[in-house]
């Protein structure tokens, strides 16, 4: 008669004419309600147009019944408040980079706010958002910036890269110069001690030969002593004019032999002096070679 009675089960129900009457039939399944298309203003004050698709599933057939005049409408309505309000809190970036957050917001609203409706909000996907042209022009304008950026630091990184790539190659061919420089200068050197050494040897040796000559062969070993004397003496003089344009010569260069018999006499005063000089040594080492010893009787 007007009045609420039951809700009917599924299956078989048995209504009394006149007296019971079915007012609201409500499908328990999951429906699919499509928002259009509107403006919102987004925190930094840019103006997109949104549209999605709202899920929802009836859980108390009576509250959607009696709750709310028409459950369909008002779901669409609340859904579109929602979405501008939630738009409202965010930047363009944000509502750009964070769809997803952005529906589980709208869903967490609407079920807070159809609580009283007998409806449950699945979920709400928003479909397509267009910012302004301007905006849009300006975003392409940031990507390109961006991407140039991008590509002129990595070009610079090269660069740097094959600056110090090019530097530090110049560096170990200096390192390498050098070290070989070190070696050649360390092996002409042992070569050159080397040769000084075997010089000196043969000077020795020739030396002690020419020395052994005198003493055994006498006057013959002091003429082969003087043709020497004479050699050298015409080897130095002929070495003074290739080397320097003022030479310094005695007065009787063109006399050889007198220079060879001077040169003999030095070295015959030279010879006795050492002989006299060894001489004394030997008789000094005799005579005291024991100066603890007491004189014999």
């Amino acid at each position: 008669m007007g009045k609420f009675h039951r809700i009917l089960e599924p299956g078989l129900a048995i209504l009394i004419p006149v007296l019971d009457a079915v007012s609201y039939v409500k499908s328990l399944k999951e429906v699919a309600v499509e928002i259009p298309t509107q403006n919102a203003i987004t925190q930094d004050n840019v103006t997109l147009q949104l549209d999605g698709v709202l899920y929802y599933r009836v859980v108390d057939p009576y509250k959607a019944s009696y709750g709310v005049e028409d459950a369909d409408f008002a779901v669409s309505q609340l859904a579109q408040t929602t979405m501008r309000a939630e738009i409202g809190q965010m930047t363009l970036d944000r509502t750009l980079a964070e769809r997803s957050q952005l529906n589980a917001g709208i869903v967490e609203a609407m079920n807070a706010a159809s609580a009283n409706w007998g409806i449950k909000c699945l979920r709400y996907e928003i479909r397509d958002i267009q910012p302004p042209e301007n905006v849009v022009t300006a975003m392409h304008q940031q990507v390109s910036a961006e991407r140039k950026k991008r590509a002129e630091i990595l070009e610079s990184e090269g660069a740097r890269q094959a600056a110090i790539n090019v530097a530090e190659g110049h560096k170990q061919s200096l390192i390498l110069e050098s070290e070989a420089v070190k070696a050649k200068q360390i092996n002409y050197a042992e070569g050159e001690a080397q040769a000084i050494f075997m010089r000196a040897e043969a000077n020795a040796r020739a030396i002690t030969r020419m020395a052994e000559s005198i003493r055994k062969e006498g006057s013959s070993g002091r003429d082969a002593v003087a043709l020497a004397v004479a050699e050298q003496y015409i080897q130095a003089f002929g070495q003074l004019a290739k080397e320097g344009t003022t030479v310094i010569v005695p007065g009787n260069v063109s006399d050889a032999a007198s220079m060879v018999t001077q040169m003999m006499t030095v070295f015959e005063g030279v010879r006795s002096k050492q002989q006299s000089i060894a001489a004394g040594r030997t008789e000094s080492s005799s005579s005291g070679s024991n100066p603890f010893e007491a004189p014999q009787q």
